[in-house]
């Protein structure tokens, strides 16, 4: 695309010609909101992880003009050299390809004994915002020249936009067409290659067929409006775009949506398609989901802090068993952003202290989960350190005064509950078989285990009830999934490390009670007691069931058990059925009935579901 006059001189031209008729006032540049993504606008550029230049300088009266962009960090600057005193650079950045932009960010003015100078750094997607932008150097040396837009085009991984619908793997149209003046407007899809195009039939002439992509599930498009936009030519009955992508990993935008949209060329008035984001796979396409709600300048998902931690080790488990690395950045990223001290209400209600610690001791177990999975995933010392620190002061509530053993739930130590002591038990076991030579961690598993089989958690039917009264009894509460999974999963876990089948034996216990008590099972489908009839699950009990099924995966995978393999993946049937929509968002309740609600929580839980079924679809 070439270089558009800038408004500081366009501006009086383009107001005569509108004013003689002769054009329209193009739109002005907007006064810029500043964005926060990998870091925030205005980074020095001595910041940079890199240092490329996608696009040819331009050269103004002598002066070289160069956009420099920095892919790790989603970002641009500008230089101009050669130069003299007063020139000027600046960057425009467009959030609808063009059409109008935020002009003059970080505008530079050469001083008076030097010969060039640069602006500072620029975001140049909005993935907080769900905006994909396009972004140019210009520079004021005598007259106003600017590079060429930066990354027009979204390419996600070798597919591009703009490719042909005949080089397309598949061709699967997942929404119904639209109909105008008997015309078939429909959207079309490569779900393995994420890449849609539309087509309009039965027609004539001057028909139009175009795309509109957003990356806010189709709330707003202004970077994906009339995509590909094609005319049914003279003597034909239809015509189709070219294929878009709907991932953008450069601009770290995920879960991107499109629809077909079209015109017939008597009138004025279009019709569309319902909103589509394209499903790889049942896992990748509810991970892309999940990442769209990803707070990118934060490192995590507001405002849950344990949730987040849980959500992260679903895309951990769903890299690890796919092989992909699409979202390692945001590994790193949410360690990084989280790994310090933060005031009350900055991650929850309670203070974090430091190494994801706060008073709620399960809180910060279920952040030693998250890192322990990054480990395993990445192989990087520093998640294996930071698991160590966090499980330790898990140890420190280990307390034999009461009940004889056991994990407080919290630093006051009002209650010893499953879920602390679940946690405490798959935390010391898998770091035993994580570091070399232990003895200390493995010998802390042994005992945990003991006091857990005789502390009374588990009832008669086989199920964990939620903890243990003042008494040290079972204090018959409610049967939550979650300390059902973790139960099974340290049990598999420390069967693994000591061969012991007493440990295995207590594992396809739990799990046999699970799937066949209307406690936990239904129809065949984890259910919660609060999916049932009109209840609903609070932001914390929306996660639980994933928590099972990552364990319960885990058990099916050791044992290769038909009824467990069986179990799993009607539980990925039934969302994939039943708890779907367009959009590949994924409800609380897993056989869909209603109210079921969905947020990234309902998304992260029902990903460890696809996740496990497909790692036990590969493992054969």
């Amino acid at each position: 695309m070439s270089a558009r006059i800038h408004p500081l001189l366009g501006g009086l031209l383009a107001l005569f010609l509108a004013l003689t008729g002769l054009v329209a006032l193009p739109a002005p540049a907007r006064a810029a909101t500043p964005v926060c993504a990998l870091a925030c606008d205005t980074l020095d550029p001595s910041k940079a992880r890199q240092d490329a230049f996608p696009v040819p300088d331009k050269n103004i009266n002598g002066r070289i003009l160069r956009l420099h962009v920095s892919d790790p960090d989603n970002m641009a600057w500008a230089s101009v050299d050669n130069g003299a005193a007063g020139d000027s650079v600046w960057l425009d950045r467009s959030w609808d390809r063009g059409a109008t932009w935020d002009g003059l960010l970080g505008r530079a003015t050469v001083p008076g004994s030097w010969t060039g100078t640069r602006t500072l750094l620029y975001n140049i997607t909005d993935p907080v915002g769900h905006r994909r932008g396009w972004i140019r150097a210009c520079a004021d040396a005598a007259t106003v020249t600017c590079t060429d837009w930066v990354y027009p085009r979204v390419c996600d991984s070798t597919s591009c936009d703009g490719a042909d619908p005949g080089t397309a793997a598949g061709d699967d149209t997942p929404v119904p067409p639209a109909t105008l003046f008997g015309r078939t407007i429909s959207l079309h899809v490569d779900q393995r290659g994420a890449m849609a195009w539309g087509v309009i039939a039965g027609g004539g002439a001057g028909d139009e067929i175009w795309l509109d992509r957003s990356w806010n599930g189709g709330a707003s498009h202004p970077e994906g409006s009339s995509l590909g936009r094609t005319s049914v030519s003279s003597g034909a009955v239809s015509a189709r775009t070219p294929m878009y992508a709907t991932r953008d990993p450069r601009g770290l935008l995920y879960g991107g949506a499109v629809r077909a949209c079209g015109r017939e060329a008597a009138h004025q008035e279009g019709s569309c398609t319902a909103w589509v984001r394209p499903a790889p796979t049942r896992a990748r396409a509810a991970a892309d989901a999940l990442m769209a709600s990803y707070q990118t300048n934060e490192g995590w998902w507001r405002s849950s802090w344990w949730n987040s931690a849980v959500a992260l080790t679903s895309i951990v488990d769903f890299a690890r068993q796919s092989g992909r690395h699409d979202y390692d950045w945001a590994i790193a990223r949410t360690f990084e952003q989280n790994r310090g001290v933060f005031p009350a209400g900055a991650r929850g209600s309670d203070p974090v202290e430091g190494h994801f610690i706060s008073r709620a001791v399960d809180d910060a177990a279920w952040w030693a989960v998250a890192w322990l999975a990054a480990y395993d995933h990445t192989g990087q010392q520093r998640y294996l350190d930071e698991a160590v620190t966090i499980t330790g002061y898990v140890h420190q509530f280990w307390d034999t005064g009461s009940c004889g053993g056991g994990v407080w739930w919290d630093r006051e130590r009002t209650y010893k509950n499953a879920v602390t002591n679940g946690l405490y038990l798959w935390l010391t076991t898998s770091l035993h078989q994580r570091i070399g030579g232990d003895t200390m961690w493995g010998a802390r598993a042994t005992t945990a285990a003991d006091w857990y089989l005789a502390a009374g958690l588990i009832n008669s039917s086989g199920l964990v009830n939620d903890g243990l009264t003042s008494g040290c009894g079972n204090n018959g509460q409610t049967v939550w999934s979650y300390n059902q999974g973790l139960a099974i999963g340290a049990f598999t876990e420390l069967w693994r490390s000591t061969g012991s089948g007493r440990y295995l034996d207590t594992a396809k216990r739990l799990a046999d009670a699970a799937i066949s008590s209307p406690a936990l099972t239904r129809g065949g489908v984890l259910t919660e007691s609060c999916d049932v009839g009109t209840a609903s699950c609070d932001d914390n009990q929306k996660q639980f069931k994933g928590i099972f099924m990552r364990h319960f995966g885990d058990l099916a995978s050791a044992t290769t058990s038909n009824t467990y393999r069986a179990y799993v993946t009607k539980q990925a049937d039934s969302i994939w059925a039943g708890d779907r929509d367009t959009l590949n968002r994924l409800g609380q309740r897993w056989s869909g009935t209603s109210p079921n609600p969905s947020d990234w929580r309902t998304q992260a839980s029902a990903l460890e579901a696809l996740t496990a079924a497909e790692r036990l679809s590969d493992s054969g």
